[in-house]
């Protein structure tokens, strides 16, 4: 079991851990996969910047899933992780949770973040999508991927948020300056009074699941914040379009692991065509092949139209959907996942679990919407309402 697959021996004060998916030059990146064993960049990522900036000092890269998909980094390269208990746990949870490390910082794509400080109790903060640069991650699937922060505490968590966000003219969809400081911890804000609850999935979570929603709506309730259930069939349709959409973008990101320029080779091969089959086949685990497969399949002629195309409207509909229940609500309430632990026997009972698990995920990361894990619950606000949001984890945390 691996916890660090590279570390920096030399941190000292205010560590910070990084998920493998975040370029740096000292250190190594892998992103979990044999196809990058032993790679190092020649420049590090924008967040990565603005950490050591802010005196910060990066503690190493953790283990993670094969290009972050994946439940809990359990189809990394380097094998599964395992809390105390046996449960499958991720990397940057159990270093979190077991050191002196003030948080973590990581790309996601997939909700494996948000699920991992969930289970360990932690807090997790997934930004609003353009606040914090992408620039210098391994890029999974560029329209809803983001990276997050976690912690101990909804402060710390807080800090190293408030530490990474702003523009980036390196990135794209980078959004202004001005929009990115409404993060930042001084930033003014709305307090929320009123929050809702996803109905339906909340009821497909197990007990205990259900008694960590319990206990965070009693927190809220008793200060004064009014909880009110809603239909949430619109925002189950996030899961198949963001699985459809996710596979179709990381087909397209991964395309240039090839065995030519870096990255591991084949030593099977006589013409062009065997090294990239044989480099990708030896090097790419099955459910990121599985991913590839299905997203070349949803950009296909015959498939783009009824799959991707439709994946895209939804994403409209969803986003649409959010807007009208910010209306009335500041936040939404759902699970974080089905259960409060998982199983290597979970995973092998069914491959494709981490698919399953993104009906609660799916609809922020389709949306672009902020959200805060807490409790080992998840909440969801409208645009630029971290900090409002933390307000509400805060509550939490206390209660």
């Amino acid at each position: 079991m691996k916890l660090y697959l590279d570390e920096n021996k030399n941190a000292a004060a205010r560590k910070v851990v990084l998920n493998d998916m975040m370029l740096t030059t000292e250190l190594s990146t892998t992103a979990g996969s044999k196809m990058l064993e032993g790679y190092k960049s020649l420049f590090e990522a924008e967040a990565v910047t603005r950490l050591k900036a802010a005196g910060f000092e990066i503690a190493g890269k953790s283990n993670v899933g094969e290009l972050s998909l994946g439940l809990l980094g359990e189809t990394s390269y380097f094998g599964a992780v395992t809390d105390d208990k046996g449960n499958l746990a991720l990397a940057a949870n159990e270093i979190v949770k077991t050191t002196d490390a003030v948080g973590a910082v990581g790309l996601d794509a997939n909700g494996s973040f948000l699920r991992g400080a969930a289970l360990s109790d932690q807090v997790a903060i997934k930004p609003t999508y353009g606040t914090v640069s992408r620039f210098g991650t391994v890029s999974v699937a560029c329209s809803g991927e983001t990276v997050c922060v976690s912690a101990k505490s909804v402060a710390d968590a807080q800090s190293l948020l408030c530490a990474i966000a702003g523009h980036d003219d390196k990135d794209g969809t980078s959004l202004s300056d001005s929009e990115c400081q409404r993060l930042c911890a001084d930033a003014p804000r709305e307090s929320i009074k009123k929050i809702a609850v996803a109905k339906s999935l909340a009821l497909s979570a197990d007990e205990a699941t259900r008694a960590k929603i319990h206990a965070v709506v009693d927190a809220l309730k008793a200060k004064g914040i009014e909880v009110e259930p809603i239909d949430d069939s619109v925002l189950i349709a996030a899961k198949t379009a963001w699985n459809a959409l996710m596979c179709a973008e990381l087909c397209n990101n991964v395309s240039k692991y090839d065995g030519v320029k870096y990255g591991y080779r084949t030593k099977n091969y006589t013409n062009i065509d065997e090294l990239y089959t044989n480099s990708r086949t030896e090097a790419f685990g099955e459910l990121l092949k599985t991913a590839i497969l299905f997203g070349s399949e949803a950009l296909s002629t015959e498939n783009y139209m009824p799959v991707y195309d439709k994946s895209l409207r939804v994403r409209r509909v969803i986003c649409e959907r959010f807007a009208e229940i910010f209306k009335d609500y500041g936040a939404v309430l759902m699970p974080v996942c089905s259960k409060t632990a998982y199983t290597e026997k979970d995973v092998a009972d069914n491959k494709y679990i981490s698919f399953d698990e993104a009906s609660y995920i799916a609809p922020a990361y389709i949306s672009g919407l902020p959200a805060v894990v807490v409790g080992g619950v998840l909440l969801v606000g409208a645009a630029f309402s971290e900090n409002a949001l933390l307000e509400l984890a805060k509550i939490a945390e206390e209660g």
